[in-house]
């Protein structure tokens, strides 16, 4: 038999690269639950998130630009799509990235991954003004599809490190993206509207992304070698059609997903229309989303008391609540405080996506197709959402309609949560 060479770890500040790795520790029944390449990995994730679905995010900057200043010639509900098409292909291409992260190819949806975004956000600093398709195509097409291959590696390959601490490390790695969502619209708001111009605070924001990404490239790296032995996507998918809590869970975050994004992409635009100033309006996005940061970041410390089914059903019944309250919305106080409580509840539910499904997926090898099929329902919620709430505004800018029809789909989201809780506590009861 030839030499196999194992990975290498180091522990307790010592040079241990010459020691292999025990046969024991590089199965996957083994977790090393710490140490340099589990924490680095994680933290790679965590700049992954913050360049990809923080940026889709932060659409509400754009949606407002675009409106105003760059696409003037195209309704709300037009310009929405390049939105919502970014977000949709974020999660439908998940089918693709979860595939090819259960064989192993992480490294390679990373590398790859983040140069499409890279260019596809250099594209977009050369779209022209007016000029709709350039727009679609780099940044509702292109980008999404980058962030959609890049977010199940990205989340799902901690799992690979941690079990007993896997939900809060997921949320941790989660987090990036609502960092992103505060960094990118201050940034975006001062170069798009100042000196810089669009071309130039486009390529100011690429610039970052890429930096931050090549270091994200260096840093994650999974346990284990491409494997083509995994289990085939068909059985996986009649496996979770037999799954009553799963099929639950799916059906919350697709629904609750129509709903999710209004506030993300509206609450800038709505600002404005209200007759707040400019300065506020382009700040009301960012007070949400850092409301929704620290929503992430705490989700970690609730999960560990009371769980991550219970903990989801809570945040997405607040966020129910909260659209509603969005009838309301007048004056810079009613902006502050439902940005601040939105903000929250949606950062604990972004946080929560991966864990639930973690939870939801019995036998670690199929995870990453089990999220794919997750993602892919909970795409066609994301797409159709915020260009069914443009419509809803019409030029006139109706807000009261579209509080009313995203607050109703969140209600029905955070239902099938609450069934899904039932079941799997009936299930938990019969197997005691």
């Amino acid at each position: 038999m030839g030499h196999i060479d194992l990975p290498v770890i180091t522990t307790g500040g010592q040079d241990h690269s010459k020691q292999p790795l025990s046969p024991e520790e590089c199965t996957p029944d083994y977790f090393p639950e710490g140490g340099f390449r589990a924490w680095a990995t994680a933290f790679g994730g965590f700049l992954v998130q913050f360049c990809t679905y923080g940026y889709t995010i932060s659409f509400g900057v754009y949606q407002d630009f675009y409106g105003r200043t760059y696409l003037t010639n195209q309704s709300p509900s037009t310009i929405a799509w390049i939105g919502s098409v970014n977000a949709f292909l974020f999660e439908i291409c998940g089918l693709i990235s979860g595939q090819l992260y259960d064989r192993g190819y992480v490294r390679q949806l990373v590398i790859g991954a983040s140069l499409l975004q890279v260019i596809s956000l250099f594209m977009l600093s050369l779209a022209k003004p007016d000029q709709y398709y350039q727009v679609f195509l780099s940044q509702g097409i292109g980008s999404g599809c980058a962030a959609g291959l890049l977010y199940i590696p990205s989340m799902a390959v901690v799992s690979q490190y941690f079990r007993k601490r896997r939900e809060m490390v997921m949320t941790f790695v989660a987090s990036g993206a609502c960092l992103g969502a505060v960094v990118h619209p201050i940034m975006l708001n001062n170069t798009l509207n100042g000196r810089l111009g669009f071309a130039n605070g486009v390529r100011a924001s690429a610039a970052l992304i890429s930096g931050l990404l090549f270091i994200a490239c260096l840093l994650i790296k999974p346990r284990f070698p491409p494997s083509k032995a995994s289990i085939t996507f068909l059985a996986t998918a009649k496996k979770c059609a037999h799954d009553p809590p799963y099929i639950y869970g799916t059906a919350g975050l697709t629904i609750f997903a129509v709903g999710f994004y209004y506030p993300l992409f509206y609450l800038q635009l709505d600002s404005a229309t209200h007759g707040l100033s400019k300065t506020f309006s382009f700040y009301s996005l960012v007070i949400m989303n850092t409301s929704s940061f620290v929503g992430q970041l705490t989700s970690g410390l609730l999960v560990e008391c009371f769980g991550v089914p219970r903990v989801l059903t809570v945040s997405t019944s607040a966020g129910t609540v909260l659209l509603f309250s969005l009838i309301g919305l007048r004056t810079l106080a009613s902006v502050v405080v439902i940005g601040i409580l939105y903000g929250y509840s949606a950062g604990i539910f972004q946080a929560l996506w991966a864990p639930i499904l973690a939870v939801l997926s019995p036998d670690p090898s199929d995870l990453g197709a089990r999220m794919g099929i997750s993602y892919a329902f909970m795409a066609l919620g994301g797409l159709i959402g915020p260009p069914i709430s443009g419509a809803l505004l019409t030029g006139d800018y109706i807000w009261w309609r579209g509080a009313v029809f995203n607050g109703i789909m969140a209600a029905i989201g955070c239902s099938c949560f609450i069934a899904m809780q039932i079941v799997l506590r009936h299930r938990d009861n019969v197997s005691r």
